[in-house]
């Protein structure tokens, strides 16, 4: 909270000063909203400061309304403590039916994600996958909006004293958590005199790295490196993007920030050999450790863990389109938030110092004019369909990326997890 940086009147004033640079930069740079436009947003009671700021922005921006609605750790706790068994089969459908309606009616979504990344690891997996599926099924009306690109979108992140203490176990609460806001500043551009104008850079660099996969034409990636040798097959018609899109509404959004990647849909039937993971993944409040799974037919057929394997195990069989891939990330090793050496146990974050693939939905807006398609012309392409959307990280200094051109040769794409 704003107190862990009241050392001094200066500290004060910078910490505020930073702060709404960053709701600017999400309303402004991430969201893209409109003039007229609602805007609903979800953060954490943790968030409460910033979530004011984005508000303020918003409205200046002239939002028509802005709508919040706030969750809190300590109350999810509470459900595994006390909830029916039954409970854990439920979800309030009601709520993320309103969210999808409002998104249908032209409303934009802002995220703020900030939460304990091992809130849930000591609970019994069973409960925790068995509600994470019922989550995923509430929201699947509003999640099809928003990886189809319909409406414009972003997340940005706000420091918690939880998610500060586990990345600086070391460090007493309120220097924790400074140490946290400033990485985020820093990742998010918010440190910057102009952080709308350097986000603008930013994006034209994404862009113009996306338009030089996009020329190649590979129609695979191999990734090589300890415990990793992996063939990811593209969709046919795959498109790379990077940095920001034109949403449905016709709204330019940035939907990640801080963002390095350009990515792309995969073929959900042509992933073969094994990969392992780099980082942590924080799934739902569980912490997954030392991933290595083995796919055949584009499918998960062997999935392990060091730590967090029951909830690994229980996420690849939400639904069939779990054991697949949905999406393929380049981000090279260099990119600032690697650079920083910080564990953020955050997938925002972390997924943006290396290369990553996601478990479930494909994006269809990585196909040519894949918004324009049904569920069965995308599945013909490649494009997998699931519940989830779950990106976990593999890239490294350690590990080389080749291109595979329909005729077979390989390119170097990455070469000790830097760009060629």
């Amino acid at each position: 909270m704003l107190t862990a940086v009241a050392e001094s009147p200066v500290a004060v004033e910078d910490f505020e000063q930073k702060l709404d640079r960053l709701a600017q930069v999400a309303v402004r740079s991430g969201l893209g909203l409109a003039r007229g436009q609602e805007m609903v947003m979800t953060a954490s009671i943790d968030a409460l400061p910033l979530a004011r700021k984005i508000t303020e922005h918003a409205y200046k921006a002239g939002a028509s309304l802005v709508t919040t609605f706030f969750t809190d750790d300590e109350s999810a706790l509470l459900r595994y403590r006390f909830g029916a068994d039954s409970s854990f089969d439920a979800a309030a459908g009601w709520l993320y039916e309103g969210m999808a309606t409002a998104y249908r009616n032209g409303a934009a979504r802002l995220a703020i994600t900030g939460g304990n990344p091992s809130l849930l690891s000591g609970e019994d997996p069973e409960k925790v996958s068995r509600a994470n599926r019922s989550l995923s099924k509430a929201y699947r009306p509003a999640l099809e909006l928003i990886t189809r690109h319909d409406i414009n979108w972003t997340i940005v992140s706000a420091a918690t004293p939880a998610w500060a203490a586990a990345m600086f176990p070391e460090l007493p609460q309120d220097e924790a958590l400074t140490k946290l806001w400033n990485a985020i500043f820093a990742a998010s551009r918010a440190d910057q005199p102009d952080p709308v104008a350097a986000w603008k850079q930013h994006d034209a660099g994404l862009h113009a790295r996306a338009d030089r996969m996009n020329a190649k034409r590979y129609a695979a990636l191999h990734f090589t490196g300890p415990g990793t040798d992996l063939k990811v097959g593209l969709a046919d018609d795959h498109l790379w993007l990077g940095g920001g899109t034109t949403a449905g509404n016709g709204n330019y959004c940035i939907p990640n920030m801080p963002t390095e990647e350009v990515f792309t849909t995969p073929h959900k039937d042509r992933v073969e050999g094994s990969v392992r993971s780099t980082k942590p993944l924080s799934y739902q409040g569980t912490l997954i450790e030392e991933i290595a799974v083995r796919f055949a037919g584009g499918k998960i057929v062997e999935a392990h863990a060091a730590r967090g394997g029951q909830v690994l195990q229980r996420m690849i069989e939400t639904d069939e389109g779990a054991r697949r891939l949905g999406e393929v990330s380049l981000v090279p090793n260099s990119s600032p938030i690697s650079a920083s050496g910080l564990l953020f146990l955050n997938t925002l974050f972390d997924e943006n110092a290396a290369c990553h693939i996601a478990l479930g939905q494909a994006y269809s807006t990585c196909l040519i004019d894949g918004d324009k398609l049904t569920p069965e012309q995308l599945a013909a392409k490649g494009a997998n369909d699931s519940l989830i959307h779950v990106d976990w990280m593999i890239g490294s200094r350690e590990i080389d990326v080749d291109g595979i051109t329909a005729s077979g040769n390989a390119e170097p794409v990455l070469r000790r997890g830097e760009w060629v």
